[in-house]
């Protein structure tokens, strides 16, 4: 996969004008990965119908009216996984870790019903502020298979759609921020990070911005010690979780 188109996204989130806007530029990058169907959601409280907390989203049809009408939102393996999960997670994992709990049975018939549906796998990016839970995105249908690179740009990207949702519907005002974070990148610092969560080594970041190799790695030990990153992968990982931006 190309992770320019993520990191594209990122740049246009901010960019996007209207809630049409940034729907699109949304939906345009999970075709590009084969991503069929998604929701970005504030968190829901508990007896409330999830489907009013929905900021944008497509599903098979009848779905959402199935998942309403049995009450799947009470077994939902994904649902269920965000009230412990502080980081990504893919859809099969989270049945995984659920293997013993005791409403196991009706969580495999919600699951073999989605399928059905065209919902075979799919990733949860939870949304935290500093009490909690704020929201999530969520990517289904068939399976795709995310490198750690790119889910620690999606989640950037989710947290970003996520506040830019709001701040179009002047409801930012209204929720937590997620916790501040004083660093900031510069640009040819952004560009090493996207050149490194290629996979390119210091000799061939060197070659495409120009620039030494000590160079590159002198950038590289800053940005370890910027984001405290113990080694180049945690480097990328850590500055796009963050949502740093040039």
């Amino acid at each position: 996969m190309n992770i320019q188109l993520i990191v594209q996204l990122l740049v246009l989130v901010g960019e996007s004008k209207t809630e049409t806007e940034l729907t699109a530029q949304v939906e345009s990058l999970l075709r590009a990965y084969g991503f069929e169907y998604y929701s970005v959601l504030l968190q829901s409280r508990p007896n409330q119908d999830s489907m009013n907390f929905v900021l944008a989203g497509r599903w098979p049809e009848g779905w959402q009216e199935i998942y309403l009408a049995r009450k799947y939102v009470l077994v939902d393996p994904t649902v269920r996984m965000l009230s412990m999960a502080q980081r990504p997670f893919r859809w099969r994992d989270a049945v995984v870790r659920l293997k013993n709990d005791p409403h196991r049975q009706r969580m495999q018939r919600m699951m073999q019903e989605g399928t059905r549906y065209g919902l075979l796998d799919g990733y949860t990016f939870p949304i935290h502020g500093r009490n909690g839970l704020l929201g999530y995105m969520t990517l289904g249908g068939r399976p795709v298979d995310l490198s750690p690179a790119e889910m620690a740009l999606f989640d950037a990207a989710a947290k970003k759609v996520f506040w830019r949702f709001l701040e179009i519907r002047n409801q930012s005002d209204g929720f937590e921020a997620v916790a501040n974070v004083d660093t900031q990148l510069t640009r040819r610092e952004m560009e090493v990070i996207v050149l490194l969560a290629d996979g390119l080594t210091s000799n061939e970041i060197a070659r495409s911005l120009d620039i030494s190799s000590h160079t590159v790695d002198w950038y590289i030990n800053g940005l370890q010690e910027k984001l405290k990153a113990k080694n180049r992968q945690h480097v990328v990982a850590s500055a796009f979780r963050l949502g740093l931006t040039t």
